[in-house]
């Protein structure tokens, strides 16, 4: 299938730039992929709308402030975004201007409003992909909580603004871990509160979290305009042993239904499930794409996506095209607010191996 399959026409506008003032106040466009039928919804309704003992599977992973700004030698600007840790203070990242930031070369971490130094950053190696290898030397140490201190939160680049205090709560889940490193948010995690998850709770469904450090695996665009050309970048997941228990014995007799909360949730129990059990650790590159069959979820919360993004394909994947593109056109004639900070999308009965 060719990129290009997947374009849709996304007014500007539909594109939010903040959050509702509800974590639990979006619209809920509700499909069900057996029948092709949908309805409107909202994210409150959700207790209602799944099987009472659906098996609940979020990613609790936290969004680091992986976003450095530069001020290169000579005074250039740039950006770092950094993708994972390497230890001793060195980091994966991507850099731009990338001609310019090459092994050897050195910058400056700055505040992007005063511009004062906050470290330096020192780029090592050249990587895959074009990414670099940098080392950062800050005051207080080489690891993720000194780069919390000096970082800003990585907002996508479709949000026009520099991360505030606002997205310093609503671009975190409410039950995000201590741990992780992912340098975008969970983003259908961010509908819930505690109360829509105890009302869960309370209907006889159970709260499951996994850990998906989300990369670029999830959001770097395709440039390849045959889906089997373009290549997935790895992303790290964690499934904890709590998690594997429940799990494991309803994925091999399909006893409960399963709800994923998200896509990064999705591909991570798609990347682990062997058929008999989930790899406690491990890293997926799986590209989930129009003729995959599920292994292991029944129904998938999730925002609405970029045109010809990896995304929307998983989401064609579980509808089949013509319902996908169907359904984000009833979306945009309905004027739903779409990506990182928008509505949501509930996907009922996906399409599993064994139908």
């Amino acid at each position: 299938m060719l990129r290009s399959q997947f374009h849709f026409d996304l007014p500007q506008d539909l594109i939010a730039q903040h959050p509702a003032p509800d974590r639990d106040g979006a619209r809920l466009l509700v499909v069900d992929a057996r029948t092709g039928h949908w309805s409107h919804r909202t994210i409150r309704d959700l207790p209602e709308l799944v099987p009472a003992d659906s098996l609940c599977v979020p990613n609790d992973v936290r969004v680091r402030h992986a976003r450095l700004f530069l001020r290169r030698a000579g005074g250039g600007a740039g950006e770092a975004l950094l993708l994972r840790s390497l230890g001793q203070g060195r980091f994966e990242a991507m850099v731009k201007p990338g001609a310019r930031l090459k092994p050897g070369a050195s910058a400056a971490v700055v505040d992007p409003t005063s511009r004062a130094e906050l470290a330096r950053l020192d780029i090592l190696e050249t990587l895959p992909e074009g990414l670099r290898a940098v080392r950062v030397h800050a005051e207080h140490g080489l690891d993720w909580d000194e780069i919390d201190r000096i970082g800003r939160l990585p907002l996508p680049p479709y949000i026009e603004h520099l991360a505030e205090d606002e997205d310093e709560t609503r671009y975190q889940t409410v039950f995000a871990a201590r741990e992780g490193e992912a340098v975008a948010a969970p983003t259908a995690g961010l509908h819930f509160t505690p109360e829509l998850i105890a009302a869960l709770e309370a209907r006889g469904c159970g709260w499951h979290p996994v850990r998906l450090h989300v990369g670029l695996g999830t959001f770097r665009p395709m440039t390849a305009e045959r889906l089997e050309d373009h290549a997935m970048h790895e992303e790290r997941f964690e499934i904890p042993e709590a998690t594997a228990a429940v799990l494991e014995p309803v994925l091999r007799d399909r006893s409960r239904p399963v709800l994923c909360v998200g896509t990064t949730s999705l591909r991570t129990l798609e990347g682990a499930w062997d058929g008999r059990q989930l790899t406690r650790e491990g890293a997926t590159r799986l590209f989930i794409t129009p003729g995959y069959r599920l292994r292991t979820a029944d129904h998938l919360l999730t925002n609405f996506h970029l045109p010809e993004s990896t995304l929307f394909v998983l989401i064609s994947a579980l509808l089949g095209l013509d319902l996908a593109r169907a359904a984000y056109a009833e979306a945009v004639r309905e004027r739903y607010r779409f990506f990182s900070y928008g509505d949501a999308m509930l996907v009922l009965n996906a399409r599993r191996v064994a139908e």
